[in-house]
């Protein structure tokens, strides 16, 4: 029985009735639902206009489904996005997209849903959306995700060659509905075993099961000689580089598979099965067109998903999604071993804590070395120190104990406001080879630049983010500033001597036979006699903070203006040139195509994009552009936390808070109030976790 109604229908927000306690508690699904039109209510759908939703077809969605029949109203059906989270659902972890489906749902294939008719939509897509779909797989490539993505980004001794075989969990949806059962997966083993008599078979155990949450059909039980279980979390990506063959039943595995150019043998029915894309060799398969993999790509993850931007609560596209998606599994795997944080003060702990938690991870802090090795060689961990603050003997203990030692220092775009006023920084450098301010040894920065080998997606990026930086007017700190107003006269061309901290480890490190301003100032009035010299002084030293003042007077005998207040951005928009020790000034005027003169060896000289006055590092082996130095030093080699949801995020969160002014700096008192007291509770943090 059907039951109609004669209510008005609402010109509002269409309205989605659900009944399942899953759907109604999910703050993260109301919020995808919400940014796609929709407003998730309780109740009875009585008015035109009003639809049920039910999640995929599990016992509860049935509620939903007879509540739909009953008011002859429509049935949307939600599942996960074919990209979802870090950890799995049952980890806790939130979903950055899902699907819906008005007609049934993509895994039960004895049904019809709407990504049947997308896939037969997507024989006729222009070439610009075939291209589209094209860099979208290439993307997810290089990013190497899935559907999950707690994975290992260190080399794992897996065969050179093997057959992959993909298990999945006992009694989901996706094998029912798609036209299998344990038997199926016996099946698919021996076919392995059979078709493949000498090779090694790696069975690929599913991430639920892999994290204690739920059974898989493979267990220790059915391997042998030539048969193992993959325990290592990795991306099915690295395993499709050495697979041979690939064996799945109704997995998304063998979806990514053809998407990795390969033809998976498939034991079940599911949505990809039938296309001409897979060894197909369960019964009644039977589709009347076939499509390529990016005719498949364009339907499944550019119209089917619906993506979703959690760091602005709105809907987004799939590249956008994959990059927020890719930032969170970055920062998860550095901190699955343990941090052991060595003589960090108190106010800076609290940010500490926020880019180095992970999942049953949480820093610990320490003030001795001794102390801190064993704590880290203990717990299979690694020590976390303030660049600055490494020396020699520490350096040694850590090789000694075989503890990985990575060097801690503020990130490119930092905050608006000044470190040594207490301000936290939006974003860090971890690195584990050096630090990049210290040209004496190699660094991961400097790794980065040596071995850049980038796609045009990749570039465009760079160059995207470049762009923005100029256009928004940021530099490390973001400091207002009074208007500047500079009078050089007809043809002089002018130059900005950036002042730096003396004591600094960049000026110490990297300094040549100039260290300090003044000498800098003198050189440069020697080497550029004609030219409008502008004395910047350092903010930290402008603030009274740091060492390296040169008084005014001095100053003035060889630049012709000192600028005591000015926003260096707008600065760098009005002069020609920027003469510098190792400035990270240098740096923000290459962003803006400006020509720079190195009296040092800072991160960004002998790559061939300056004018190097300093001795050249060998290391440095390449003639790198412009974008390969901006994606290694904002996108790879920093990370970033988003100030307002407090997660992990890409470089572009960073760029759009900045546009929004939602980077506030706030109160000194404030800060140096709330950094104190989380760092004193983050160091306890340990007897309640």
């Amino acid at each position: 029985m059907k039951i109609t109604t004669g209510a008005e229908r609402d010109k509002s927000r269409p309205r989605l009735f659900v009944y399942s306690l899953g759907l109604i508690f999910q703050r993260r699904v109301r919020h995808i639902l919400k940014a796609y039109g929709w407003q998730l209510k309780v109740g009875l759908p009585l008015r035109d206009g009003d639809a049920v939703a039910v999640w995929g077809r599990k016992k509860t969605a049935q509620r939903g489904i007879a509540i739909a029949q009953y008011f002859d109203r429509p049935l949307i059906t939600v599942e996960d996005a074919f990209l979802r989270s870090v950890l799995t659902g049952r980890q806790g972890a939130l979903s950055i997209g899902v699907v819906t489906d008005e007609l049934g749902i993509y895994f039960d294939t004895e049904n019809e849903s709407d990504l049947d008719n997308l896939i037969e939509k997507s024989l006729q897509i222009a070439p610009e959306d075939m291209n589209e779909a094209r860099i979208g797989i290439d993307y997810m490539r290089q990013l190497k995700l899935s559907k999950y993505n707690n994975f290992t980004r260190r080399k794992t001794n897996i065969p050179e060659e093997f057959i992959l075989v993909v298990d999945q969990t006992l009694n989901d949806a996706a094998i029912t509905k798609g036209g299998a059962n344990s038997e199926t997966f016996a099946k698919m083993l021996a076919c392995a075993r059979a078709e493949n008599p000498n090779a090694q078979i790696v069975i690929k155990t599913h991430p639920e099961t892999t994290a204690g949450k739920r059974l898989g059909h493979f267990s220790e039980a059915d391997c042998d000689e030539n048969t193992s279980l993959l325990s290592a979390q990795l991306s099915p990506w690295d395993l499709f580089e050495k697979a041979q063959k690939i064996y799945c039943v109704t997995s998304q595995v063998g979806l990514e598979a053809i998407f990795a150019s390969h033809k998976p043998v498939v034991f079940g029915k599911p949505f990809y099965a039938g296309l001409g894309l897979s060894d197909d060799r369960a019964e009644t398969i039977n589709k009347a067109f076939k499509c390529s993999a990016e005719q498949l790509f364009w339907a499944t993850h550019l119209q089917y998903s619906k993506w979703y931007d959690p760091y602005f609560d709105r809907k987004t596209d799939f590249q956008t999604a994959a990059r927020n998606l890719h930032a969170q599994s970055i920062q998860h795997h550095d901190n699955k071993h343990p941090s052991i944080c060595l003589g960090i003060r108190l106010w800076k702990r609290g940010f500490f804590k926020r880019f180095l938690s992970a999942e049953r991870s949480t820093p610990r802090f320490i003030k001795a070395d001794d102390e801190a090795v064993k704590m880290a060689q203990s717990k299979n961990g690694r020590v976390l120190v303030w660049a600055n603050k490494v020396n020699p003997a520490l350096v040694n203990k850590c090789e000694k104990s075989k503890v990985p030692l990575i060097r801690v220092e503020d990130g490119f775009l930092r905050s608006v406001g000044l470190g040594a006023q207490l301000v936290a920084p939006v974003s860090l450098a971890f690195d584990d080879m050096g630090i990049y301010y210290d040209p004496t040894s190699p660094s991961r920065l400097e790794c980065l630049v040596n071995n850049s080998d980038l796609s045009d997606q990749a570039m465009a990026r760079a160059r995207d983010i470049r762009d923005r930086v100029v256009s928004l007017k940021m530099t490390k700190y973001n400091l207002a500033s009074n208007p500047m107003n500079l009078n050089p006269k007809g043809g002089q061309k002018i130059i900005l001597v950036p002042g730096q901290v003396e004591d600094d480890a960049s000026i110490l490190k990297g300094a040549g036979q100039i260290k300090t301003n003044l000498d800098l100032l003198k050189t440069t009035r020697s080497d550029f006699p004609d030219a409008y010299i502008v004395f910047k002084p350092h903010p930290d030293v402008e603030a009274g903070l740091r060492d390296g003042s040169v008084s005014e007077n001095i100053a003035l005998q060889y630049a012709d203006q000192v600028l005591v207040d000015g926003n260096m951005a707008a600065l760098l928009e009005q002069i020609d040139h920027v003469a510098t020790i190792t400035s990270l000034t240098g740096f923000e005027a290459l962003l803006r195509r400006k020509s720079v003169t190195c009296y040092g060896q800072p991160f960004y000289a002998s790559w061939g994009l300056t004018d190097d006055r300093a001795d050249k590092i060998e290391r440095r082996k390449r003639q790198a552009t412009l974008d390969e130095l901006v994606h290694a030093t904002l996108i790879d080699y920093p990370r970033y936390w988003d100030p307002i949801t407090m997660e992990p995020c890409p470089v572009e969160v960073i760029l759009e808070r900045f546009e929004k002014g939602q980077m506030n700096k706030g109160g000194l008192y404030t800060v140096r109030l709330l950094a104190k007291l989380q760092g004193i509770f983050a160091s306890y943090a340990h007897l309640w976790r």
